[in-house]
């Protein structure tokens, strides 16, 4: 071990359209909403994570929040890496250095993404002192993080629905056989419940109540078996512009997700049918593992299941599959040397 090594850290990011999660030594050390606030007279970043996110829909015009990833992808280049570099600073362990000390990062990217795009996020993590970055697809990590011998010659089937991409992938021998990235995830469904809740009932409400709402008695399907109770929801009244309360039930917000999730279905298929015959046969026996955060959408599984006839599993722990899976890649990057991108 030289003294370069002793100076290297190791990091594991999962940058998502809605959360960034961190993962250093072995440990998940931030997990924060992706969300950065600024000043706009001043140009400074003044809130990152958390913080920023309690500020979404509530600020003046003198700050504007952002969120740099859409779709899984950097859109806002400056602010995605004054968030990567504030996230990395505010690591415990690193915040004791005098300085930040080179990184050596594995970071996972969804797998629709484009060569300008990935460069993006490349250049992103070189300039906050990433040293070697690697990349990794996200459904390669999924698998890895649920626990799948992706190395096998062995078909598995991953549906990882984040929060601006889904996306699904057929893995064996550690490659990725075929895939399908489609832009419906999490912020539709944040979207879909606001749309539903100004034209029944004539209410506007924000996006940060949406996703209580989606998070609260969000569903997939109208007969759950244990539905979760009905949700009090404050807005604003359309006609009168006076705030004002409804009830709502998840039946009704399964309603509200209906085609956004019908089109996810249509995306496992097609998928399914673009698999080769050897690989489906395996599926057939495996299944359908779900990961992401939209995986958590009560009876999601089931009706998947019902789609595919196939039997569906949801990762423990979904929220944290991919960066989890990007963990362990980190950890025996001369293992997966293969899957990951230089």
């Amino acid at each position: 071990m030289g003294f370069f090594d002793f100076m290297t850290e190791d990091i594991a990011i999962d940058l998502g359209t809605a959360n960034t999660l961190i993962i250093h030594n072995d440990k998940v050390v931030i997990d924060c909403p992706s969300i950065v606030a600024r000043d706009r007279v001043s140009g400074k970043i003044i809130a990152v994570g958390k913080e920023a996110s309690m500020m979404q829909g509530k600020t003046h015009e003198n700050i504007k929040t952002i969120r740099p990833l859409k779709d899984g992808v950097i859109a806002d280049f400056d602010a995605s890496e004054k968030m990567i570099s504030l996230f990395i600073k505010s690591i415990p362990a690193l915040k004791k250095r005098m300085f930040t000390p080179a990184l050596r990062m594995v970071v996972c990217i969804p797998s629709g993404i484009t060569e300008v795009e990935m460069r993006a996020v490349k250049e992103s993590c070189e300039r906050v002192n990433g040293k070697e970055v690697y990349l990794i697809h996200e459904p390669m990590a999924a698998a890895i993080g649920i626990g799948i011998d992706i190395m096998q010659p062995k078909g598995n089937m991953i549906v990882d629905i984040g929060g601006g991409t889904t996306e699904i992938a057929v893995i064996a021998l550690g490659g990725i056989v075929c895939d399908k990235s489609v832009k419906i995830a999490g912020d539709v469904f944040t979207n879909d419940i606001v749309y539903y809740m100004r034209t029944q009932h004539n209410l506007f409400v924000g996006e940060t109540t949406a996703e209580k709402i989606k998070i609260q008695i969000g569903a997939a399907i109208e007969d759950l078996e244990t539905p979760p109770e009905d949700m009090s929801v404050q807005g604003r009244d359309l006609l009168t512009g006076k705030p004002k309360q409804v009830e709502v039930s998840y039946r009704e917000i399964a309603k509200a997700l209906d085609k956004s999730i019908q089109r996810i279905e249509d995306a496992v298929m097609e998928t399914l049918s673009q698999t080769p015959p050897e690989l489906a046969a395996d599926i057939y026996n495996t299944g359908i593992y779900l990961a992401g955060g939209g995986s958590m959408l009560r009876g999601l599984d089931k009706r998947i299941s019902q789609k595919t006839d196939l039997p569906v599993y949801i990762a423990e722990d979904p929220l944290r599959a991919v960066v989890r899976g990007t963990g362990m890649a980190l950890k025996n990057i001369t293992k997966f040397k293969s899957i990951l991108i230089k």
